[in-house]
């Protein structure tokens, strides 16, 4: 069954371990239910036959007068495998699993699983187990701990907990719950089939997601882009964000990827963004619910304290967002209608206009939308306090706020304001009519920079279903040789080289080749660290005396003489491309050489890429001004960079024996991109034999 109408609007509930104690769960659950009985039969069950509310239960299931359709399991962990099976021969479709601790309920470890799949081959579904609940505003279903306001904010939550602290804050930021879903243990039903629900769910404008672990990440990925294109923005929260949680890898791409850095690629692929707080998450929420989402990164700030002003200014420009100052036109509109002593250019001072007329207020922001100068608006200090701090102001506070209102729907940009006043009539008014209203300038400034983020997403490529992958534990490494042939295959440049086993065919191959050299052992994957590689020999008698001693120390194997690249004014990147365990292919551009560990400055996406994405990755690198030219140094071919991104991301996602692809460093000059040393781990064995002959590669 894939219809989960079970879980958002059943026909009747039962709840198995109602309670008549308030401090119990199946109090709770009781209440809650009883409350949605106007719209559905409420079922309560109670071994003792307890009166909850004024409301008899029945000792069993099989004494009730109905088979319901929802059952909720609140009972204990030992009478739950007796309890879903009265249940099944009954006809139950759908169950909502409360109780904790079930793993051995029936005496036997892996009972989750079991009941998992005594559940689905009876044709029913099961939420849960260890999960807090299930509310649903537009049908009335309260089947959870807590009290829920509603509202249009969707809540799924792996922690149950941690979603009940998203719900509460909404609350308190006068934010609503359209639907709230704790999926616990996830044995049956998963985050991602709660989500693809939320897609058709009227009541649902924004959804907040909590996950700890991502199962079919790629599937995920497009429930996201669903739930965007339908109109309902994702914000995300995860852990592994430490370095506790970074894989140990056998290349920088693996080393230089954080869980977290990968949910963040997932999620701009997807339209989503990602955050790391549940304040945060609201804050955000507050933007995404109605107001418009800023067009670019201009904000124009507004405020009755010229201290608030520069405070806001400074807040915005750490989030990475302009304050420009305004023409000399727009300038001397808001002159004329401000004091002589107001600030004009960007932040506006208002210089006392506001408290003498409130409507300066309005004015001064609707000159502002109109400008074209300006994508959003952020209004900083006392407004929204005026009515709860002076009563007699409140009704013409309230008025304004009819102003600002029209003049964001009139010209589609955000205002975003930040009050002094947690909650007033005027802050309450603001939110209800999509002006977010915060109660910090932090609060303001990065959920406004997490908004333009979220509306600044070009089409992502075409992803594909990539399911989980084992990673790079069963690969083996290329040659060296053989690596490289199947990255230029993919259209990127390598130095002119040759194989070589013996000091004659290194004499026999620099013949072939331009001085100066650069000397290799094939088969090591980290050939620095062991000294796998001599620079800079200047003809064939170096290269060959540097042959006896690489092999006296390292023994037999396939080494390769390349060309050395003397290219000047270049930028060593590192570009790789992984799978990852939930995720699939992975494409990853930074600072490379043997720096890259230490720069840890890098840009991840889901692969495949094109070259725009590639483009936007190296672009979002806080080193980007090295590729752009410095201290009078030519700019890099950037083009040429973001090109070979492109193609590793394609080689990796179009090839399911390449388990991992680096290319470190990737030389970028003036005149193209050249990689000068290669890893590729493969999922089976290479079977190809050492190369002996020159090797052609592809021209910058």
């Amino acid at each position: 069954m894939t219809d989960l109408s079970v879980f958002s609007d059943p026909r009747s509930v039962a709840v198995v371990g109602a309670s008549a104690d308030p401090a119990k769960w199946g109090y709770w659950l009781a209440c809650g239910a009883l409350r949605g009985g106007n719209r559905r039969a409420v079922h309560l069950v109670n071994a003792k036959s307890a009166v909850i509310e004024g409301v008899p239960s029945v000792p069993s299931l099989r004494d009730l007068p109905e088979v319901p359709e929802l059952v909720v399991l609140c009972a204990p962990a030992a009478t739950i495998p007796d309890v879903v099976e009265e249940a099944l021969d009954l006809g139950v479709r759908g169950f909502l699993g409360i109780t904790a601790g079930l793993d051995a309920a029936d005496g036997r470890p892996g009972f989750e699983r079991r009941l998992a799949e005594r559940v689905r081959s009876a044709g029913a579904r099961l939420v849960g187990p260890n999960c807090l609940g299930l509310y649903d505003a537009a049908t009335r279903l309260e089947l959870a701990w807590g009290t829920f306001e509603p509202g249009s904010l969707g809540i799924v939550s792996q922690s149950g907990q941690l979603g009940l602290e998203i719900a509460g804050l909404a609350a308190r930021a006068g934010l609503g719950v359209s639907r709230f879903v704790s999926v616990g243990n996830q044995v049956d039903v998963t985050a991602a089939e709660v989500l693809e629900d939320l897609v058709e769910h009227e009541m649902t404008r924004a959804v907040v997601l909590y996950l700890e672990e991502f199962a079919d990440g790629r599937a995920l990925v497009g429930t996201l882009s669903r739930l965007r294109r339908a109109g309902k923005p994702v914000v995300v929260l995860t852990v592994g964000a430490s370095e506790a949680s970074r894989a140990a890898a056998r290349s920088h791409t693996g080393a230089l990827t954080a869980s977290t850095d990968v949910v963040a690629a997932a999620c701009r692929a997807a339209g989503a963004v990602l955050v790391e707080t549940p304040a945060q998450a609201v804050d955000l929420a507050h933007l995404l619910l109605g107001s418009p989402l800023p067009q670019g990164r201009r904000v124009a700030i507004v405020s009755d304290s010229g201290g608030q002003g520069a405070i806001a200014a400074d807040a915005v420009s750490r989030r990475g967002l302009t304050v420009p100052r305004l023409c000399t036109a727009t300038a001397g509109a808001l002159a004329a209608t401000l004091p002589g002593t107001a600030a004009v250019t960007n932040p506006v001072d208002l210089a006392g206009a506001g408290e003498r007329d409130l409507r300066t207020y309005a004015r001064v922001v609707d000159l502002l939308l109109g400008s074209d100068e300006v994508d959003a608006v952020i209004l900083s200090g006392y407004f929204g306090s005026y009515g709860s701090d002076t009563p007699a102001l409140a009704e013409r506070e309230l008025d304004v706020v009819d102003t600002l209102a029209g003049s964001v729907r009139r010209y589609g940009r955000p205002v975003v304001v930040h009050s002094m006043s947690h909650d007033s009539p005027a802050v309450r008014s603001m939110r209800d009519q999509a002006v977010p209203t915060l109660p910090t300038i932090d609060g303001v400034a990065r959920s406004l920079r997490l908004a333009v983020d979220m509306n600044d997403r070009r089409e992502p490529a075409e992803l594909g279903a990539t399911g989980p992958t084992d990673g790079t534990a069963g690969g083996k490494s290329l040659t060296y040789l053989a690596a490289r042939d199947l990255i230029a295959a993919a259209g990127i440049a390598f130095p002119r080289g040759v194989g070589v086993t013996a000091a004659g065919d290194v004499r026999t191959a620099a013949a072939g080749l331009r001085a100066p050299f650069v000397l290799k052992a094939g088969w090591v994957e980290h050939k620095t660290e062991v000294g796998g590689v001599a620079v800079g020999l200047a003809d064939a008698d170096a290269a060959a005396a540097a042959f006896r001693e690489m092999a006296a120390r390292l023994g037999d194997g396939e080494y390769v003489l390349e060309e050395l690249d003397r290219r000047p004014d270049v930028v060593e990147l590192v570009v790789g491309a992984r799978r990852d365990p939930s995720f699939g292919p992975l494409v990853l551009v930074g600072l490379g050489g043997v720096q890259a560990e230490l720069y840890r400055d890098v840009a991840i996406a889901l692969a495949p890429v094109r070259v725009p994405e590639a483009l936007a990755m190296l672009a979002s690198l806080r080193g980007h001004a090295v590729l752009q030219g410095w201290r009078g140094r030519p700019p890099v071919d950037v083009l040429a960079a973001a090109r070979t991104v492109a193609a590793v991301s394609r080689l990796l996602a179009g090839d399911a024996s390449v388990v991992e692809c680096e290319i470190n460093p990737l030389r970028v000059g003036p005149d193209g991109a050249v990689a000068v040393d290669a890893l590729v781990v493969a999922a089976v064995p290479s079977d190809q034999p050492p190369a002996a002959a020159v090797l052609t590669g592809v021209t910058p």
